[in-house]
C-alpha cells in the first residue's frame, strides 16, 4: 500500500484517518523479496481498501482479457471482501483462496467468508494449484 506522493496526499480518507502511509519509494513501501514482481509483471499501487476504487486494475484485466480471478490477501473482511465484491460486481468470475487470506481474528475471517460466498468459488490453495496443474499443455 504505497502512497502515490511522498506526503501521501493522494490517500483515501480511510487511509488518512487510520494513519496509514507508506511514502512513493521508502523502504517499507517495497514489495518483500518472496512476493516481487519477475520480469514484465505489472504492479499496480494501492492506495485505498479497494483495489477497483484506487487503481486502474480493472482497465489493465479489460485490455489482458482477464474473466477470472484468483484472490488472496490480508484483511479477509475489508480490503479482500471489496476486492471480491468489486470483481463480481463488473462481471469477473472469482476464485478466492481461504487458507491464503488473514485478519485480524479468525471468527472475523470465518464470518466474512460466509457473507461473500455468493461472490466468489471458495477454495483452498492445493485446489487452486492442482486445477492450474491441470490446465498446462
Amino acid at each position: 500500500i504505497e502512497s502515490l506522493t511522498a506526503d501521501g496526499r493522494d490517500r483515501s480518507l480511510d487511509h488518512k484517518l487510520s494513519d496509514m502511509h507508506l511514502p512513493k519509494g521508502s523502504p517499507e513501501a517495497q514489495i518483500i523479496a518472496e512476493l516481487a514482481p519477475q520480469e514484465n509483471e505489472i504492479v499496480l499501487p494501492k492506495t485505498s481498501s479497494g483495489v477497483f476504487n484506487s487503481t486502474n486494475i480493472d482497465y489493465v484485466l479489460r485490455n489482458l482479457e482477464t474473466r477470472h480471478l484468483i484472490v488472496a490477501g490480508i484483511v479477509t473482511d475489508q480490503c479482500v471482501d471489496m476486492a471480491v465484491r468489486d470483481a463480481a460486481d463488473r462481471g469477473y468470475l472469482v476464485t478466492l483462496v481461504e487458507d491464503a487470506c488473514a485478519t485480524y481474528t479468525e471468527q472475523r475471517h470465518l464470518a466474512c467468508l460466509n457473507a461473500i460466498k455468493g461472490y466468489c468459488w471458495i477454495t483452498d490453495t492445493a485446489t487452486v494449484l492442482a486445477r492450474l496443474q491441470e490446465m498446462q499443455p
